[in-house]
């Protein structure tokens, strides 16, 4: 049952981490309250990864795929103590 909930709050992190990719490709989806949710909830954890790796000529934000290596490793860290 936790590791269930554990895995559910991960694909669904994981999914808004897409989304804010997607809209920041998309800066006309900024004016859907889904998009201020999503960036809400995602930003600080971003700006984790934003300090280690910042953006490559100002352009090119890489940390998202820090962020996604580093919530896989927790969430296989935490499924693993829980199942």
């Amino acid at each position: 049952m936790i590791a269930n909930t554990i895995n559910l709050f991960f694909i669904t992190y994981t999914l808004m981490l897409f989304v804010r990719i997607l809209g920041s490709w998309f800066p006309a989806l900024s004016r859907y309250p889904i998009m201020h949710f999503v960036y809400h909830y995602t930003e600080p954890y971003l700006k984790i990864f934003r300090k280690i790796l910042p953006p490559l000529g100002g352009v090119i934000d890489l940390s998202p795929l820090l962020a996604f290596f580093a919530l896989k490793l927790l969430q296989s860290f935490l499924l693993s103590i829980f199942r």
